[in-house]
């Protein structure tokens, strides 16, 4: 079982496919989203997004936003997201 993660940010849709599972900074500390997980809304925190796809892990630095959750779909607006691929450490 999946869900369906959609991350759009004001210039772009920084992600939008199925993951495993995900781990979310909140402004009340980190939740961890799996499969039906329990319907919430929440403000999202200045901080990194692990996405779990199948056994491999991925980084996402998300500027602060608010995040739904609910019926295996979650939806964070951000005001900008970065996959940590793609993060230059010399410019950051």
């Amino acid at each position: 079982m999946t869900l369906n993660l959609c991350i759009p940010t004001p210039n772009r849709i920084g992600w939008d496919s199925e993951v495993k599972e995900i781990i979310l900074s909140t402004n009340s500390g980190q939740i961890g989203v799996l499969p039906n997980h329990a319907p919430i809304a929440t403000a999202v925190d200045i901080g990194i997004l692990r996405i779990r796809l199948n056994d491999q892990w991925l980084t996402m630095a998300l500027m602060g936003g608010f995040a739904r959750i609910g019926n295996n779909e979650i939806t964070i607006l951000v005001n900008d997201a970065e996959k940590g691929s793609d993060i230059d450490p010399q410019e950051a």
